[in-house]
C-alpha cells in the first residue's frame, strides 16, 4: 500500500503514482481550441433534434444500446452480438484490458501513442510494455512482435497513430497478426479511420474479413468524424465471446439514450458528415504542406491532427502557440499535437510554427531538416 502522506486511505502504490488523465485545455475569447482532436463543425440540425427528442431522462437507457448495435451489425454484415457499444471507444478498451490482463500479465503498445494506454494497463494491475516508434513516427510492428512473451495478454495497434499521425498498412497489420499467438488479444484502435485517405491503410473491415483472426477486435468512435465527442459513444466489432468478456467488466448503463439516438441520427446523415470529414482532411493536407515549407519535419498525417516533433523544446514551443491564441497539446520531451480546427486557424498556425522553427537549434530533429517526403 502507498505511504503517500496526502492520501487519507490505503491506495495501491502504482495508482497513487499514476497521474490523472489530462484533458486538452479549453479555449476562451477568440482563441482556437486545437488540443483535443474535436470536430470543429457544429452538430447537424437533425442530430440536434434527435438529442432534443430523447427527453425521458427519468428512465434508464437501454443497457445494450440495442438499436445502435443492430444498425452497426447490419453495416458490418455481422450479428448484433458481434457489436459492443461503450461510452467512447476508450471505455471499451479499458474493459478489454481488464478482461484480459492482470498482475503478472503484459500489455504491449507503441510509444508514443494514445496517452491512455499506459494507465489502462496500470489500473488493470498489468505491466505496460512500450515499444518505441520508428524514426518516422510509425509503429514498429516487427519490434512489437519481438516483444511478445508468454505473459503477453493484449496488444494495441493505433492507426492512424495518435498523436503522431501515420497509419499502419494493411499488409503490415496482416503480417503482424500472423505472428501473434491466437490466444492473445489484438486491438486495432481506429478512432480516426474516417479521416484516412491512404489506400494502403489497414481497415477494420478487411482485418476482420473471413474471421481468420478471431483474436482481433476493432474499435471505432462517434467522437471524431461524427462530431459527438460531448456525448461519449463508441463501439467495438469482434468475436461475440470476447465482447461478452468486455461487457462483463463494463459499468452498466454508461451509454445514455441521448448518445444512442445521436449516433443513429448521425448514421442517417452520414453522407453530409463525411463531406465535412473530407473538408477536414483537405485542410489537414494543406496544413502539413505549409508546415513542412517552414522547415518542420511533419510525419505523414492521416488523422484530424498534425504532429510537430519539438523534442526538448516542446513546452516552450507550445507556449508560443498559446500566447497567440492557439491552444495546442504538448507532450513534454516529444512534440506538439495540433488538431485540425477551423479554417481561420490555419494561417495563424503556420505563422507561429515558422516563428518557432527559427528559434530552434540548427541540429534539432523537429525543425530545419526540410520536408520528409
Amino acid at each position: 500500500m502507498t505511504d503517500a502522506s496526502d492520501i487519507p486511505i490505503r491506495v495501491r502504490p502504482e495508482i497513487a503514482a499514476l497521474p490523472p488523465y489530462k484533458q486538452g485545455r479549453q479555449a476562451g475569447g477568440d482563441a482556437f481550441k486545437l488540443s483535443s482532436n474535436e470536430n470543429p463543425f457544429d452538430p447537424l440540425p437533425g442530430v440536434v433534434e434527435a438529442i432534443r427528442s430523447a427527453t425521458a431522462v427519468n428512465r434508464y437507457p437501454d443497457a445494450s444500446a440495442a438499436r445502435l448495435r443492430e444498425r452497426l451489425a447490419e453495416r458490418w454484415g455481422l450479428t448484433a452480438d458481434s457489436v459492443h457499444i461503450g461510452a467512447g471507444s476508450v471505455s471499451i478498451l479499458a474493459q478489454l484490458v481488464l478482461a484480459t490482463s492482470g498482475p503478472g500479465d503484459e500489455v504491449i503498445y507503441a510509444w508514443r501513442s494514445f496517452e491512455a494506454y499506459p494507465w489502462l494497463a496500470v489500473v488493470a494491475g498489468a505491466t505496460a510494455v512500450e515499444v518505441p516508434l520508428t524514426d518516422d513516427a510509425r509503429h514498429d510492428l516487427p519490434a512489437m512482435a519481438a516483444a511478445i512473451t508468454a505473459r503477453t495478454r493484449a496488444i494495441i495497434v493505433c492507426s492512424p497513430n495518435n498523436p503522431t499521425g501515420p497509419i499502419v498498412t494493411q499488409s503490415e497489420f496482416d503480417a503482424f497478426v500472423e505472428q501473434v499467438p491466437a490466444d492473445v488479444l489484438v486491438v486495432l484502435d481506429e478512432a480516426y479511420s474516417e479521416f484516412v485517405t491512404d489506400p494502403d491503410a489497414v481497415a477494420g473491415e478487411r482485418a476482420l474479413a473471413g474471421h481468420r483472426h478471431p483474436n482481433v477486435v476493432v474499435l471505432r468512435t462517434f467522437s471524431k468524424a461524427f462530431g459527438l465527442a460531448g456525448l461519449r459513444v463508441g463501439y467495438a466489432i469482434g468475436h461475440p465471446r470476447i465482447l461478452d468478456a468486455a461487457r462483463s467488466t463494463s459499468i452498466p448503463l454508461s451509454v445514455t439514450a441521448q448518445a444512442e439516438v445521436a449516433a443513429l441520427a448521425s448514421l442517417d446523415a452520414e453522407d453530409e458528415l463525411l463531406d465535412r470529414v473530407r473538408a477536414i482532411a483537405e485542410r489537414r493536407d494543406r496544413l502539413v504542406a505549409a508546415l513542412r515549407e517552414t522547415g518542420w519535419r511533419v510525419p505523414d498525417a492521416q488523422g484530424n491532427f498534425v504532429w510537430l516533433p519539438a523534442g526538448a523544446e516542446t513546452l516552450a514551443a507550445a507556449q508560443a502557440f498559446d500566447e497567440e491564441g492557439l491552444i495546442v497539446r504538448p507532450f513534454a520531451g516529444d512534440g506538439i499535437r495540433i488538431s485540425v480546427g477551423e479554417e481561420e486557424s490555419v494561417d495563424r498556425i503556420v505563422r507561429i510554427a515558422a516563428s518557432v522553427a527559427r528559434t530552434l537549434p540548427e541540429d534539432h530533429l523537429g525543425a530545419r531538416a526540410g520536408a520528409e517526403r
